[in-house]
């Protein structure tokens, strides 16, 4: 008979809205940008696209589906490109479906151009009003249109000085890459909420989402591109400038507890190496006897580890992931979350029977699902479970490119962490709070956004409330 339980459970965690890649210079560039997708994968699962352009014509090829399904050696094989931007798709602004796939592609005055975004404009739905009234016809539901639109609004400028004139009129949070037939240009919203990095790969440079894009082709970090920064790669070379002026450095730092790989690094800091400290400042600040300690796989792994180190307490792998999960899995639409994705969790019972078990995890948002592993840990044979959270509790939605519940589905938002306890099971639970969260991060959190946790947006809102109303009544239809 097996030593393992097997359930199914539904998504857990808030997704992050997608990965953008983009390179100049570089024989077969869409080749590379392919595995440089492949590498941003984790962002997002639900569409993908590439588009390339030989210095004459710009082609793009997008679809739903992994990076893999949407993509064959034959089709990529027919792309000699020097120029090329890719992007991975998790829709937290726009439904679900092929046309809001991207990069986007547009003709204007000026040629065709592409577009590829991470990230949320709180003043989406305003402007959209705005240029409908003036006549612009959408044809998808996506934030980047909105970019696109404004920038073919700009008459008579050339793409650089036309792409700085819209982004004036937005708000939010953007990494943006941005194409036409002759260069690449990279910018980040005046806040860094989005991350965006520079990289070289011999004489071709590169701009990715995750510094773990640049491992998988080979390509060496440069630097973190600026908060309302503009990097324009041409055949003059790179050449850079402040296209808006920077606001309160604003990183988001769920991009460390959760969404960045472990193998990339952010503003300076190795994410596996910040979830360790963050784990370590668990134990100090909430210490507990247990036999052992494990994580939720895969993002709490390091903080588990972390724990334990600082603990002198084994670590073990009480929880095995199933790695081959269909793609309901990443259905952005709530029902098909709730009835028909599932995560398969196996919970190891040699490994817990009998055992006072320390469980770290990186967050809990609705709640219902730690509740089911703490559940399934007991189930196994262990005698206690101690539920240990690497970040503060979550109690606000996020309008800046994450997938988030309302309010009134954070489990925290109306609960206490006793009665969080009570709900879960375990038998003691403790956040990090946002001082001890910001020291082992390494960052103050007046430098990074942290208004999940505390409610204090870095940028105006105001709108985005609205946005997330129609989302939510477009993807129940």
């Amino acid at each position: 008979m097996s030593d393992q339980r097997v359930v199914y459970l539904p998504p857990r965690r808030p997704k992050d809205e997608c990965g953008v890649f983009g390179i100049y210079g570089a024989e077969r560039a869409p080749q590379i940008a392919y595995y440089g997708l492949f590498a941003l994968q984790h962002r997002g699962q639900e569409s993908a696209g590439i588009a390339a352009s030989d210095g004459q014509r710009l082609k793009a090829h997008r679809g739903m589906g992994l990076v893999s399904e949407v993509f064959d050696r034959s089709l990529l094989e027919g792309w000699e490109s020097h120029l090329a931007i890719g992007h991975v798709r998790y829709s937290t602004t726009g439904s679900s479906s092929a046309s809001n796939a991207q990069p986007l592609v547009i003709r204007y005055r000026h040629g065709r151009i592409a577009l590829a975004h991470n990230g949320n404009l709180t003043n989406a739905a305003a402007l959209r009003d705005a240029l409908e009234s003036r006549g612009s016809i959408f044809q998808t539901t996506t934030d980047t249109e909105v970019i696109a639109h404004l920038v073919a609004h700009q008459c008579g400028a050339g793409l650089e000085a036309a792409l700085v004139a819209a982004l004036a009129q937005v708000e939010g949070a953007y990494a943006l890459v941005v194409m036409n037939e002759h260069g690449l240009i990279g910018v980040r919203d005046p806040n860094g909420i989005r991350p965006l990095s520079l990289g070289r790969l011999g004489d071709a440079w590169v701009l990715a989402s995750e510094t773990c894009a640049f491992d998988i082709i080979g390509a060496e970090f440069v630097r973190d591109v600026a908060p309302g920064e503009m990097v324009i790669i041409d055949q003059t070379g790179l050449r850079s400038r402040q296209a808006l002026p920077a606001g309160r450095p604003s990183l988001c730092v769920f991009e460390y507890i959760y969404f960045a790989r472990p193998d990339s690094n952010l503003d300076g800091r190795n994410v596996h190496s910040v979830r360790k400290a963050l784990g370590a400042h668990l134990w100090r600040d909430y210490p507990v006897e247990a036999d052992l300690v494990t994580g939720v796989p895969d993002s709490s792994i390091s903080a588990a580890s972390g724990f334990a180190e600082a603990a002198g307490i084994p670590f073990e792998m009480g929880l095995v992931k199933n790695r081959y999960i269909g793609r309901t899995f990443i259905q952005p639409d709530q029902g098909t979350r709730t009835a028909g994705a599932k995560i398969k969790y196996n919970p190891l019972r040699k490994v817990l029977e009998g055992k006072r078990v320390v469980l770290v995890d990186d967050s809990i948002v609705r709640g219902t699902t730690i509740r089911q592993i703490v559940r399934l840990l007991r189930d196994a044979g262990a005698l206690e479970v101690h539920l240990r959270i690497s970040s503060p509790p979550y109690t606000n939605s996020c309008y800046f490119g994450i997938d988030t519940s309302a309010p009134e589905e954070l489990v925290a938002a109306s609960k206490t962490v006793e009665e969080i306890r009570r709900e879960t099971g375990a038998d003691s639970l403790a956040y990090l709070t946002v001082e001890a969260m910001a020291e082992a991060i390494g960052l103050p959190a007046d430098r990074s956004c942290v208004a999940c946790f505390t409610g204090e947006y870095p940028v105006n809102i105001q709108g985005a409330h609205r946005k997330l109303v129609m989302e939510g009544e477009e993807n129940r239809d």
